[in-house]
Formats: structure tokens, sequence, C-alpha cells
């Protein structure tokens, strides 16, 4: 099943939104939760990408049912088999479950990727309490941003096609900064540097995808 999506007619970015975006808090303090754990267990970096492919995983989640929680949406310029993907019930359902399949398999691959990296196993936070509590923070961070981002979803009519892809968009550039900050090395420098670059790459992602989702609805008005 292909995907095709004209992103250039759904977004101009000459244009800015006027509304306010708090729905990044979540993401925001999740990544310094984990980055302050990271320091006082004195994590090495290879080990918190496992901490960040949950990460991903849980933004696939909750991506999967802002689709379906979608009452008005449009589908301009997303077809599947050559064809328009109808803006209906059949389409979304059509859509989220192709999202979830492809996603999950996309991260099947990812994590036997990172399972087969050279990584130090000292100080590893693999089934700890931390871990744990570190996925459980950005599971309530990224539940307050999907909490935010549904009432603008059920106020506005975002575009279907777009909403599928964005996660792609989003997490591969936060995912690229780890790689590399791993391949740099793994000291305490590396780990604050690396994190926080990941941070704003997520961060950054995150707004993107809010405004790019709400500015197409702003054209629509017009």
């Amino acid at each position: 099943m292909d995907r095709h999506l004209c992103l250039v007619k759904l977004y101009n970015t000459s244009e800015e939104s006027n509304s306010k975006d708090y729905s990044g808090i979540g993401v925001l303090i999740s990544n310094a939760f984990v980055i302050v754990i990271a320091f006082i267990q004195n994590w090495d970096l290879g080990p918190m990408m496992f901490i960040y492919w949950a990460q991903s995983v849980i933004i696939g989640f909750f991506h999967f049912f802002r689709m379906i929680l979608l009452k008005n949406f449009n589908t301009e310029g997303f077809t599947s088999g050559g064809k328009p993907v109808p803006a209906n019930s059949k389409g979304k359902w059509s859509t989220a479950l192709f999202f979830t399949v492809h996603y999950g398999f996309f991260h099947i691959g990812y994590l036997i990727f990172i399972l087969s990296l050279p990584m130090e196993t000292e100080n590893a936070p693999e089934g700890g309490l931390w871990f744990r509590l570190s996925i459980l923070g950005f599971f309530l961070g990224h539940g307050y941003s999907f909490f935010q981002n549904v009432r603008a979803d059920l106020k506005n009519q975002p575009n279907l096609g777009l909403m599928m892809f964005l996660p792609y968009a989003r997490i591969i550039p936060m995912h690229l900064t780890i790689f590399i900050g791993n391949a740099v090395g793994s000291n305490r420098i590396a780990v604050l540097a690396f994190s926080l670059l990941k941070t704003g790459a997520d961060y950054l992602m995150h707004i993107v995808e809010h405004r790019m989702l709400q500015k197409k609805v702003e054209q629509e008005g017009q």
C-alpha cells in the first residue's frame, strides 16, 4: 500500500500562527526528567537509546489514538494505491491501521539495530526502577501533549495524511542526534550535550507538527 502526501500544498511557511501552543510542555519536562535521572544514576549515553526508543513507541501509541479520535478532517493531496483517501471513517481507520503496522515494523527493525550496536554494559539502566520511571515520565508527558492536541484537532480540521506522516519526521532527527552522540562517546559531557540536542530536536519537531496541522486549518478558513 503506497501512501503519498503533497506537503507543499499543505503548508505555507510564509504564514504564522497566532495561537499559543502549550502541548510541548510535557515533552520538555519528560526529557528534562530523563536527563536528571541519567546524571544521578551515572548512565551511559548508549543504554539511554533504549529509553528514547521506548519514547518513540509511546509517540506512535498516542498518534494512533489521535487519528481515530478525529471528527472533522480532510485528506487533500493524500492518496493510497493511486486513489484519493476518503475523508470518512473508513479512510481514517485504514490510515490508522496502516500507520500502526508500518510504524510497528519500523521500530522492531530499529530495536534490532540498537541491540546490534556495541554498548557499555556498566551502569546500564535496563529493567531498573529509574529506567521504568523514565519511560513512565515520557508516557505522562506525551499523554499531556496528546490531550492538548486532541482538543485542538476537535476544534479544527487537520489533514489526515499529514498527521500520519509527521511522527516519522519527528523521531528521525532526535534519534540521529543520539546515534551520533553514541558514536562520539559516552562520558558525562557527551550525555549532557547530546541529550540536550535530542531534547531540542524533539521539542522543535513537536511544535512543527502542531503548527503544520493547525496552519492547514487556518488556510482553509481564509
